[in-house]
Order: C-alpha cells, then structure tokens, then sequence
C-alpha cells in the first residue's frame, strides 16, 4: 500500500480507508470504532499496516498542532504527511503482529553490525586516554631544610603522559607560590629512560595472580618501598628488583638516574621485595616459598626459610613461608606474609640482631584443584590449593627468622625460631591471620587473628623473647622452655565480636609505651555501633603464669587483658574509612599527630556517597572538622609533617583532579587549620567526553532503608517515548558503586549504552558497603535475594518517576557478585528481566572460597538451606524457556571463581532443556585483561541487547 491510498483532508481533519470504511475523525476513540466495525479487520493485511501508518501519521499531527501556532499551520502538516513512509508491497511471509502487541510509544534501539559496533567502541575508547591522565597515587612527603625554596618533595607512582606504563615520579613543592596564577607541578622521573615492564615473556606466574589479587590493570612499576632517612628506592621491575637514592641526608637529585638491578644466583622471580628498617642495606624477598635476604651493599644473599622442597609437584611441596594464600589476599587483602621488626637490636661486639615475623602456611590438607594452564596449545592445567566452603583451610602458624650480622654488617648467622607450643593450642579458635607487624619500637610483633565464621576477632601482642630456637632435639628444646620462665606470654590486648560478621580494617596505631604494665592504641570498631569508628583504647597487660617446659593447656581465658580505658574518638550513623583501596595502595588509613594529639582519618560524616579527609582530637574528641571541599569525593595522603596533604577528587561531573592543600593557621589551635590551595598536580581534563553524566536519586524502600541509585539517561530521549532499560549491578558486600565520583572511564560502557538509547539503572542495595553493619548485613545466611528485590524496587521508584523507562524490556548485567545477582534476577524475576548478561558467576556457593562463603553463609554443614536457595545452579528449572533471553560470559583461566560454575550450570540447562547463549574467553582469568577480548566482550554486550532486548 502506497501513501497515495490514504486521502487527507485537512480542513475537516479526517481520514479515508481503502477498506470502505468510510472516513474518520483524529482521534483514538473513532479510530478503535473503525477497528472494531472493519469488515477486513483480522482479514486484509493491507488494513492493519494502514492503521499503523495513520496512528504514527495522526500523533504527529496532533503534535504540530500544538507547537505550530502560526497562520502555517497547515502548510506544516501538509509537509509531516508528505514526509511519511509508506508501505509498497506485503508479500504473504510479511509478519503480521496483533495491535495490541505494537507499542508504537517504543523507542527502538538502532541495530548496528558487527564491524558498526567496533566502531561504536572505538570512538568511545579514544576520549579515554583525554580523560583518564593515569592519576598519581601512593605518595611519599619528604621535608627539606630551610635554605632550600620548596618546602616537600614528593614521590610518587604515575603515567607520564604518552607512557603506557606507571613510572617512579616526584615533584618539588615551592615555599612560596603566585595567588593570581595556577601552579601545575611537573611530573620529574626519577629514572633514566628505565623499562619496567618485562622485555620478554610476559609476567612470571607469580607476577600474574598478584596482579589478579590486587586488581591491578596497569603496567611497569605498581609499587615500591622506601626508607626515609637512607632515601633508598626499593621496586620490582622487569621480573627483577632494583633499588636507587634520593633524599636521604638532605641530598636531593636533580636529573634522572639509572636504578642498580640487585642480581641473585636465584631463578625464578624474586616477589615482594622489603627494605629492613634497621639496616637498610638488606633487602628481604620471596623465592620460591620462602624467605631470603640479600645485601645492597656486599651482594650476600641468604636463604632464611626452608619450607620449598624444591619438588616439581606442588601436591608434594606444600609449605610456604612469608607469602599469603589466595583466601587472604582475596579476601582478606593482605597480600604480604613477612614483617621486618622496625629496629635492630645492638649487640655488645658492635653487630646487630635483625628480626622478621612471618606466617608458615602448610595446605596439606587443602584441596587441589586443576585450572587450564596460560599457555592452551601445551594442553597443561596449573595446580591450585584452593579451600572450598566447608573444607579444611591451610594450617598456620607464627614464627621469627633472625639474622645476626657483625660489625662490618656481614651475616655471621640465622636462626628460624617458633612458638613455645603450636599455634592452635595457644589461640584454637584463630582461623585466619589477617594482619600482623610490629609496635614502632620493635618491642612487640602483633597480629589480629580471626575465628573461622569471622565474628570474633582478637589483636595479640606477642614478645620476641616468646620464640625459641627450631629444630632442637628434645634436651635443648627444653632448656630453651625453661629460660622462657614464667612470666614471657602472649596478651590479647583487643576483641571484638559482632552476631553479624566482622570487616576487616587496616587501622592500628600503637603509641609508644610509657609503662610495662600497659599499652595504648588506636583502632577502629564497627560492631560496637553498627557502623566503623575510631576507639583510643589503654589496655593492662595482664600477666599469667606460665610454666611452658612443662606443657600448656588452654584456658577460655588465657592471655586476656582488661581494658582500662576506652575512649570514643569519632561516632554517629557515617563510617570511618578503615580498608579504603587497599588492594591497590600502600598508603596509612589513618594519620597521628602525636604532638598535637590530632588524627586525620577519612570518612563519610557528609554524605555516604562522597569521602572526605578530616581530623579530630583524640585526646579530648569533640569537634569533627572537614578538610576537603564538599561536592566532591576525595582520596588523600597526609604529609609526615601535618602541614599538607593531597587530594585525588572527583564528582560526577568533574573528571578527576590532583590537588595539594596546605594547612594554614595558628599552632595554639591546630585543630582549626584552614586548607589552602597550594598546587596542582593534575587538572581535570577539558575534554567533553561523558557529556551527560548520570544523576543520582534516592528512595525510601520497603525495608525502611533510604537507597541510592544512579541513573543514565538515554542520549536520544524522545518525548512520550518509552527505551529500553539496562539494571547494571554488583549489589554485593565490599562494593559501592553509587557515589559522588567521576564514572566517565570506569563505567564508560554505560555511557556508551545510554548513547544508544537505553536507559541505564545503577542502585546500591541492601549488602553494599559504607552504610553500616545492619544495611550491610542484610545478605547474612541469604545471599541473592534482598538484593533483587531492591533493584526491582528501584527499578520500579524510576519507571514511575521518570515514565521513559519501558517495563517490558528490561535487561540485568553483572559481572562476578553481579553475575550471581543477574541469573538470580532471571530466575526469581523473569517477569520482570526479559533478558540476564552475567559475567563469571558464582553458580554453586558451596564451590566458592571458605575466607568469603563463610563470612556471609556459615559452612554448607550448619546452613544447607541458604546455600540451596542462592545456588543458581540448582534452579534452572525456573529460567525461562525462550531463547535469547540468558547469555553467559566467563573467562577460562579463571582462578578465583573458577570456569566449573560456568560449567556446572551450563550442564544443568541442557539436562533441564533450558535454552542459553556462551561465550568463552580462554586466555581470561576472572578480569578481563587482553583489550582484544574487552573490545570483543563489549561488542557481545551490545550486540545482544541489540538483537534480543
């Protein structure tokens, strides 16, 4: 049917049908009536295809009636009906879809080609480079003398611009600065044309999982250490370790220098490379599972540890020494095993004793797991020690590697030296050791040890004079209890219990001791409240008797020290930021000012959705004051001297900024400094990349909690138009994602999808962080279900507020916990998602790790039902039928939640007869690295959605 069969005339406003059924007024109402009375209706193709042609002809009508006012009306209309498309020809294959099934009010997403969605890719992936400038981060300050014109110089890692990979930088901070004019520091490298990243081969294995452990996604050097008063640089790079100066003495470089690359007659790569505080001139490393410690200066080297038997089967070789297992640095993120005593002990001959604390793990009785090997075409699977939900975690114990050293600085001897009796006979109930170190003096080592259902939590002091010798026979092991006496013991000078879960924090600051009897030290709290706050607590330690040559026996009671005062430094319905990106960096979660008696701490006081940096006294709390500037969300770094500090801040619609402030006021009232802007260290970028960034919006759910979402708008919204919606989501413990911080690169493939038309839906649920235990605590024993039901709960709040968003075309995307919460959506909610996209799911919690199932879920023994109902695996019978509607991605390689979950409830569907689509990445593990297979995961995504949504 040709447009010339419909006649108009626009005078009288009505229309013809071809179907003799005479003409029709504009309006919906006569319209229906001509339907219902049509004698070709349900008959003549022709007349239905001409009805949605005058329904999309009439409404544009209406519309250039109401906005043409002038004397051209008509000529306006005249000129809509002439632009309309008709119909030429059905053929008698034409699909014919009932009216009530086409919602001409849809906005329908543009279907591109494979090649036409690369391109969509790649115009959004070139602003990134603009946008992203690769920030600095893990900041050293370091004060120089008054003759010299800058007040600091910082040290610091950063992407140079035009670098691919992250280099050793600083910068000097002027004494003096122009008002009138923005100073932008320049970045300066520390290294002379120095490539960190490795030649050839890639990253050893080592160098992989670590870098999955900790999320890592760039290149070249990712961390380093530093000794304040030697000025030495200490950095792992190009499967190696190097070392360089400056600073140290007042003497400062000024051009780039050549790092010296510490050799080693060790193959292998050598990890986690450690200056020794009490004689920098050692370097303490990992090797193969063990402990070793070389000289800068003499090039000695020096095996410390004997766990690795040098057996090529790791089901043989089972020990390890000084290196965190994948539970804790998964999830726990500590992703070191060994502590340098911060002092070394003078001896009477002019040599020192230098100590190290370390973590001896023995995974003998954990399970093995096999993971297809990197390398495909050799057809090889790498072995894993990985402890699933309720089976046997790694037995672990604490111990001292000692290291005497003459008065040359030469190694005369070492000595491995452990615990008076085992480790689960003095603490039976520590599961997991989940930080450690030592008091700033060195006089104690300390842990903080954790319960397998992590709910009790204890910090222990434990005195180097506890250790004895290893390896004695039986007469010298006795001797060696005897001089312990009865009076050398552990104190548990801290616990904490909570009937939910207890989050583990990187705040601890002991203060030096004024008496024998008792320690001060700063900690954080999250069960006492409901939400993380910093306590001043003094503890007495408390002595016991003893006698460890005649055996030990546990006591509930044993080793327990009374507090003796407890003093609330910070408090209300906000959380203290107590693990803020320790994954990624080095930096104090907290900074003390023992001379004013101030600590600086970040927190969300404010608003949950923005961190900011303030300070309070801790000697008489009160008055909480905010350094950062509000409308922000802020990272900082606070200098050794209190006098400035940087923040990395963004909002929404602010790329991210680099800004160092410095603290200007009286001295008599510190608390009351006032931040000023001092420098730059990066500006936000001018590029117009994410030029509509999303909005945030809250609502009061169901539950009484207040939630928060962020919503994309679709870039070609249409009046009366209602798009397809796209829920992204995490939705699980640990993990914000609604926030007040710049989202244009991270989330730049949600952007890139509101650019086509859908609507995009974030919303932190019940289970996110940064809201307090109870909101947080919501999933305890039931994963997978509040979570749904808040983002259906606010997914509804945004359709009914916002009217575009179309509730029968609604898609869900994950990845990990996201991948989880996308399969559950479909199916407790097919009715509500037509389509779930989930990214390495966990489909069988009982499959999952002890350190994170448990935490949330107990053991599959004393909770069988919960894990039954949040095992998507066991429910396919409820997915939906249809095709189209369930696409799976996972990556091959995937150590953490590994390829089986994909596989088991892959196996499921079939048995079941259920449809899905698959896509494997088989050189990826749970992150995708390889920008090959990201650009093709996105296209997948968008390609779906396209086809199916």
């Amino acid at each position: 049917m040709q447009l010339s069969h419909i006649w108009q005339d626009s005078s009288s406003e009505t229309v013809g049908c071809m179907c003799g059924g005479g003409q029709l007024k504009n309006s919906s109402s006569t319209m229906k009536q001509h339907r219902d009375v049509c004698q070709e209706w349900g008959r003549n193709l022709r007349c239905q295809v001409w009805f949605r042609v005058v329904e999309q002809l009439m409404h544009r009508v209406k519309r250039l009636k109401i906005e043409d006012k002038t004397e051209d009306r008509q000529e306006s209309i005249r000129e809509a009906l002439a632009g309309m498309t008709g119909v030429d020809e059905l053929s008698d294959s034409t699909e014919v879809v009932e009216m009530d099934d086409v919602n001409l009010t849809q906005f329908q997403v543009e279907k591109h080609s494979w090649d036409g969605l690369r391109k969509i890719i790649h115009n959004s992936r070139k602003s990134t480079g603009v946008v992203i400038n690769k920030a600095p981060h893990d900041f050293q300050f370091i004060q120089k003398d008054e003759a010299s014109p800058h007040s600091h110089r910082i040290y610091y890692l950063g992407m140079p611009y035009a670098s691919r990979e992250n280099a050793l930088l600083y910068s000097d901070i002027p004494k003096k600065i122009r008002k009138d004019a923005l100073l932008v520091l320049t970045w300066k490298p520390m290294l002379d044309h120095f490539q960190a990243s490795p030649h050839h081969g890639g990253f050893s294995r080592e160098e992989e999982l670590l870098r999955e452990r900790k999320r890592l996604g760039v290149s070249g050097i990712t961390s380093y250490d530093h000794h304040r008063a030697s000025g030495l640089f200490l950095f792992q790079a190009n499967s190696s370790l190097y070392y360089c100066r400056d600073g140290g003495n007042n003497s400062f470089i000024t051009s780039p220098v050549n790092p010296i690359e510490i050799k080693s007659q060790n193959s292998g790569t050598r990890m986690d490379p450690k200056i020794c505080p009490g004689n920098p001139n050692f370097i303490g490393f990992i090797n193969t599972n063990d402990i070793w410690v070389t000289s800068i200066e003499t090039g000695e080297e020096k095996r410390l540890t004997f766990c690795h038997k040098g057996i090529n089967n790791p089901k043989e070789d089972t020990k390890s020494a000084g290196v965190a297992t994948f539970v804790t640095q998964e999830e726990f993120d500590r992703f070191t095993g060994y502590w340098w005593c911060p002092a070394a002990r003078e001896e009477p001959d002019g040599g020192k004793t230098l100590q190290i604390l370390y973590e001896e793990v023995d995974e003998s009785e954990v399970e093995i797991i096999h993971v297809p090997s990197p390398a495909l075409e050799e057809r090889k699977t790498d072995v894993y020690r990985y402890p699933r939900a309720g089976s046997k975690n790694p037995d672990i114990t604490l111990k001292i590697a000692e290291i005497q050293t003459d008065n040359l600085g030469k190694i005369v001897s070492t000595q491995e030296k452990e615990l008076p009796v085992s480790f689960t006979s003095l603490f039976p109930n520590a599961e997991y050791i989940t930080r450690a170190g030592w008091t700033k003096d060195g006089r104690y080592a300390w842990a903080v040890m954790m319960d397998r259902r992590q709910q009790n939590l204890q910090l222990v002091l434990l005195p180097p004079a506890l250790f004895i010798p290893a390896h004695q026979d039986e007469d010298r092991r006795r001797e060696s209890l005897e001089a312990l006496g009865d009076t050398v013991q552990p104190f548990i000078i801290y616990q904490e219990t909570s009937d939910i879960w207890i989050n583990v924090h990187d705040i601890f600051h002991p203060f030096i001791q004024t008496s024998d009897d008792e320690i001060t030290f700063i900690t954080v709290n999250e069960s006492k409240t409901g939400f993380c706050h910093l306590y001043k607590i003094t503890s007495v330690l408390q002595r016991g008797s003893y006698h460890w040559a005649k055996g030990y026996t546990h006591s509930e009671d044993d080793f327990k020290c009374p507090v003796k005062e407890e003093v609330t430094v910070t408090s209300g319905e906000w959380e203290v930021l107590a693990n803020h990106g320790a994954k990624r960096s080095s930096s104090p979660q907290i900074w003390v000012d023992e001379a004013t008696k101030l600590v600086y701490f970040q927190g969300t006081k404010d608003s949950p959705l923005e961190h900011h940096l303030y300070v309070v006294s801790y000697d008489s709390p009160g008055e909480m004051v905010r350094l950062t500037k509000p409308g922000f969300s802020h990272s900082c770094s606070v200098s050794q001297t209190f006098d400035m500090f940087i923040s990395h801040y963004s909002s929404l619609t602010c790329p991210p900024c680099v800004h160092i402030y410095k603290l200007n006021g009286s001295d008599s009232d510190p608390l009351h400094k006032e931040p000023h802007f001092w420098a730059s260290m990066m500006e936000a970028s001018g590029f117009p990349f994410d030029s509509t960034p999303p909005e945030i919006f809250s609502f009061t759910g169901k539950s009484g909690f207040e939630l928060y979402g962020m919503l994309y708008k679709p870039h070609k919204l249409v009046p009366g138009r209602k798009h397809p919606t796209v829920v992204f989501v995490y939705g699980g413990p640990q993990v914000q994602l609604v926030n007040n911080s710049y989202k244009g690169v991270k989330y730049l493939r949600l952007s890139t999808l509101a650019c086509l038309g859908y609507v995009v839906l974030v919303i932190d649920g019940r289970g996110s962080c940064q809201r307090g235990l109870k909101f947080e605590g919501a999933v305890k024993d039931k994963m997978g279900q509040v979570e749904i039901e808040d983002q259906v709960e606010g997914l509804h709040y945004v359709a009914e507020k916002y009217k575009f968003v179309d509730l029968n075309r609604v898609a869900i995307h994950g990845w990990s916990y996201g991948g989880f919460l996308s399969l559950m959506g479909l199916v407790h909610k097919p009715d509500i998602f037509k389509v779930a996209i989930a990214g390495a799911p966990v489909t069988l919690w009982m499959a999952y790790d002890t350190g994170y199932t448990e935490r949330y879920l107990d053991t599959p023994e004393k909770n069988q039902k919960g894990y039954e109902a949040c095992s998507v695996a066991l429910h396919v019978d409820k997915l939906p039928n249809e095709p189209n509607r369930l696409l799976i991605l996972h990556g091959f390689l995937d150590e953490n939640v590994h390829f089986f979950h994909t596989n088991f409830l892959v196996s499921q569907l079939i048995r079941a007869g259920k449809p899905y689509s698959l896509q494997v990445y088989p050189n990826e593990r749970h992150s995708i690295r390889c920008p090959e297979s990201g650009e093709h995961y996105e296209i997948t995504l968008l390609h779906f959605l396209q086809q199916n949504l």
